[in-house]
């Protein structure tokens, strides 16, 4: 699946650089040419006799390299692959690839290319949920760069939490993905994302769980298989993917408009979690707590996006998918919200606090189409947008 394809492989300076050599043997044999940078702490890891053996190419270590640099070495490798990956990326190389720096070989290759870039993080998971790490992601995301994992699990320092590598056939299928260009090339597909807030008053307001996590991850997998994204989003807890059409909005009323806007699309997901009801009259002013009073809140109904862009009878996109967070009945109740909405396809999961899927990193969905239900595994919402995409990619095809 990847024949004919060369990948620029930086390997970081990490326990889970061993991964690395598993990693080379599994995007050799999908037909892939593997160009193996190994930084000066990887090497503390992997040896370079094995990488270089593994990979069948000779390895790169030095930024001043004399045979390599009389012929702009650095410059020739960032940019003669089709794509880079990073494994592990540590939270090192994270920062000097979000601050610009280039240092050694491996930072240089990344600041002087324009071929995109594909990282697995591992690190400590304190370095991972670490304000600035997850300032340094908040820039590589937008930047463009893609990521696979970092997973949650027992860690070499005998800590539990998100800071695991991807394994590498996890690392092989994002790579896949990644290079899968043409798949939607010349298809408009619009996602909407997040939450909504409705406003009560200027400082208060009615919301939900939603991160919006699942629908980014939708937006960049559907923009690596070549789609033109529209990018609806709510106050979402992530930033949105680089480069993608993104509207930000506030309100269901908003999300309706941004919408209708960005019609006529090839495909509509509908992954965001509008609020169904909004505030009748939201006051300008504060509302005062008042002693021995409640506010009286009247509500009113708010549109239901989905059902009225899957009954459109002009410019109705060839393909509306929505989505269904449950708590009980979940196969049950996802069928009939399919039938009542109008939608093609209904994406069902279950929300439930036990599951951790709210606002967590990882899904599991039931997919509910014409034909049935089909359940997933439960995996990182990175891994069901892949999945996903790919199944919207062959349903236009």
């Amino acid at each position: 699946m990847l024949a004919s394809k060369n990948i620029l492989l930086i390997i970081g300076g990490g326990i889970a650089a061993f991964k690395a050599l598993d990693l080379i043997r599994r995007l050799r044999e999908r037909g892939a040419t593997v160009t193996p940078v190994l930084t000066r702490a990887g090497a503390e890891f992997v040896t370079p006799l094995s990488v270089s053996a593994l990979a069948g190419h000779k390895l790169f270590q030095d930024l001043f390299d004399l045979t390599d640099e009389a012929e702009m070495g650095h410059i020739e490798l960032s940019r003669s692959a089709d794509l880079i990956v990073v494994a592990p990326a540590t939270a090192d190389l994270m920062a000097k690839m979000a601050q610009g720096h280039a240092d050694d070989l491996a930072s240089t290759l990344l600041l002087a290319t324009d071929t995109p870039v594909l990282i697995a993080p591992a690190m400590n998971v304190r370095m991972w949920q670490h304000a600035a790490t997850q300032r340094n992601i908040a820039v590589l995301r937008g930047d463009g760069i893609g990521f696979v994992g970092p997973n949650e699990g027992d860690m070499a320092c005998g800590e539990h939490g998100p800071g695991r590598m991807a394994e590498p056939l996890e690392i092989a299928a994002a790579v896949e993905t990644a290079l899968a260009d043409g798949l939607l090339k010349g298809k408009r597909v619009l996602v909407t994302s997040g939450p909504t807030h409705e406003p009560i008053d200027p400082v208060r307001y009615i919301a939900n769980r939603s991160s919006g996590a699942q629908g980014t991850a939708l937006a960049r997998a559907l923009a690596a298989l070549g789609a033109e994204v529209v990018f609806v989003t709510g106050p979402a807890d992530v930033p949105p993917p680089g480069g993608v059409e993104v509207i930000r909005v506030q309100t269901a009323q908003e999300m309706l408009a941004a919408v209708k806007a960005a019609l006529p699309v090839d495909a509509a997901v509908f992954a965001a979690a509008v609020a169904d009801w909004r505030v009748v009259g939201a006051s300008d002013s504060k509302i005062k707590k008042t002693k021995g009073g409640l506010p009286k809140i009247e509500f009113a109904e708010n549109p239901d996006i989905l059902a009225h862009v899957a009954q459109l009878t002009q410019a109705r996109p060839a393909l509306v998918v929505g989505f269904a967070a449950e708590t009980d009945d979940v196969v049950e109740n996802a069928t009939a919200k399919r039938a009542r909405k109008g939608c093609d396809w209904i994406v069902a999961n279950d929300v439930r606090a036990e599951t951790g899927i709210m606002g967590g990193p990882e899904n599991a969905v039931t997919v509910i189409d014409a034909q049935g239900a089909e359940t997933w595994p439960r995996m990182d919402k990175a891994r069901v947008a892949a999945r996903l995409a790919e199944r919207i990619a062959a349903a236009l095809a």
